[in-house]
């Protein structure tokens, strides 16, 4: 059986053996050991090793999430278990740990992964273009990506931050990346819609309710009853596009081009 970190990567590691680029996989987040019926611990210093017998090769005991929890891990940033994640701030500087989300050029505004070189988009709280609760159709009139089905142009669903008739993932990447000078997300107009697999890359499938995401470095992610959009269309069924929601531990789904979810744009190489 499959465990949840195996079913994670299979796509990535796919790729790898097709000779694909290759990317550095952050772990699953999960350090906690069961049996057939039960918890059996969690791997600390103390409890090294908690899975009974015949239980030993578990996500528990493996990876970078266990070495964390054994203390033998260095990071350049923090974050739970064997995340590694620095704060951004508005301006593009690096800033420490404790740094307070805001708006001014030296306030937190993105989250680097420090394992993958992603860079991600701190949702906000304060009703302005990145607000947490504002959602989008998936549209893309790019038909080496849409599958033939460019999805919805969009409604009225982002309060006023996009044209009128407009609150879609195409008009919300685009609107991101021409803001100007201080304005700009982190320095930065490259944003784009991530990959499925990018979207459960921060998954944090060892947290204990939702949302599953390491939310001292992702705050304001939407959940419950929410899910965030990939840019990437159902290859079977281009009325749909893949998405993720945080609400049950990150399993990547499918949803009609024309619901409005959340968006969480990200920077870097796919």
């Amino acid at each position: 059986m499959l465990d949840a970190k195996a079913f994670r990567w299979l796509p990535w590691v796919l790729a790898a053996a097709s000779g694909a680029a290759q990317a550095q996989l952050n772990d699953s987040g999960q350090v906690r050991c069961y049996n057939a019926t039960a918890i059996t611990g969690t791997v600390s210093v103390a409890t090294p090793a908690p899975a009974d017998a015949g239980f030993e090769e578990q996500d528990c005991t493996r990876g970078r999430d266990t070495a964390a929890a054994l203390g033998q891990l260095t990071k350049l940033g923090a974050g739970a278990a064997g995340f590694d994640f620095s704060k951004i701030a508005n301006d593009g500087s690096d800033l420490p740990a404790g740094a307070a989300l805001g708006t001014d050029p030296a306030d937190w505004g993105c989250t680097r992964d420090n394992v993958t070189g992603l860079m991600w988009e701190v949702k906000t709280n304060d009703n302005g273009l990145r607000d947490k609760d504002h959602s989008y159709v998936w549209y893309d009139a790019n038909t080496t990506i849409n599958g033939g089905d460019s999805g919805p142009v969009g409604g009225n669903s982002c309060n006023g931050t996009l044209p009128a008739g407009q609150c879609n993932t195409s008009a919300y990447v685009a609107a991101v990346n021409a803001l100007a000078g201080s304005n700009r997300l982190c320095g930065h107009t490259d944003w784009r819609m991530p990959t499925g697999q990018e979207l459960q890359s921060i998954a944090h499938y060892g947290a204990t309710a939702a949302p599953y995401i390491d939310v001292a470095y992702f705050p304001n992610t939407t959940s419950p009853f929410a899910f965030y959009w990939s840019g990437v269309t159902v290859a079977s069924f281009a009325q749909n596009a893949w998405y993720l929601s945080y609400d049950d531990g990150g399993l990547l789904s499918t949803n009609g081009k024309q619901i409005a979810g959340q968006v969480r744009l990200v920077r870097g190489a796919p």
